[in-house]
């Protein structure tokens, strides 16, 4: 299984999970254009896609679906109502109906030798999910645009061999940055998205001997920098409860306009 951020930022997100026998996106957020860039810096086509499984109908998250999904004909695949958002999206063009696969949240389903379970978040869209994605043993996960963590949240990323997961702002940065209020007040609400602390202490939930590596995503433009995002998670996890220090895992952040490392699983 390889696992990789094409893009990851407020601006727009793409990850890529593969393995011999089937190819995936977790959303297409970025255009068409840098899509097919990055999947051929993988050694992959857009035409060699099995599929894309979207996480909500946000702009961030599907501006290059329409067009990726026309010029290759892939399977689309979200929830019923982020399915029926993205229908109605102009901006998007007019898909095939038959390219539209709805699922369930906690319903397991297939693409290729993987087995994707969307599970519920808590974001200000019509029926958000994360992913957690198998193949045999190996077990990755794409978990951004969380307003906050439970438990449930915590279960689902249990035993994971890779993971990308948001780190999206830094508080202090949000509070005293150019945001008008109501925008501060829906990021750091119950629905909008984790901050650098909070994703820290989300990891010290789930770490674990065997966690290979770990990717910060959806980082703020205007209200965070990667280095400010990974001391912090470190930070975290080095003074949190856990056997740990932030230093002794595989910590990176994933790129807005580049490429991750390629995860090998």
């Amino acid at each position: 299984m390889r696992f990789v951020s094409i893009a990851s930022g407020s601006s727009g997100n793409c990850i890529y999970v593969g393995t011999d026998e089937a190819n995936i996106l977790v959303d297409a957020g970025i255009s068409n254009k840098r899509i097919e860039q990055g999947l051929n810096e993988i050694g992959i086509k857009g035409s060699e896609l099995t599929g894309i499984v979207i996480t909500h109908e946000h702009s961030d998250h599907v501006r290059g679906l329409g067009v990726l999904a026309r010029k290759h004909g892939v399977p689309i695949y979200g929830t019923k109502e982020t399915l029926e958002e993205i229908q109605s999206m102009s901006a998007l063009g007019k898909m095939p109906a038959e390219l539209f696969h709805p699922i369930l949240p906690e319903v397991e389903f297939s693409i290729g030798d993987m087995k994707l379970l969307p599970f519920s978040i808590d974001h200000d869209a019509a029926n958000p999910v994360a992913y957690r994605i198998s193949q045999g043993r190996k077990q990755v996960a794409v978990a951004t645009d969380m307003g906050h963590y439970d438990q449930h949240i915590i279960d689902h990323l249990q035993g994971l061999d890779a993971l990308l997961l948001e780190s999206n702002h830094d508080v202090r940065m949000l509070e005293t940055g150019p945001y008008p209020y109501y925008l501060k007040q829906r990021i750091m609400g119950d629905h909008g998205h984790l901050s650098n602390e909070t994703a820290g202490q989300l990891l010290n939930c789930i770490l674990h001997d065997h966690l290979k590596a770990v990717l910060l995503g959806h980082l703020s433009k205007e209200n965070n920098y990667p280095e400010l995002a990974l001391e912090s998670v470190r930070c975290e996890i080095t003074q949190g409860d856990t056997p740990y220090k932030g230093t002794d895992f595989c910590i990176e952040v994933a790129g807005r306009d580049s490429m991750s490392e390629i995860i090998t699983l």
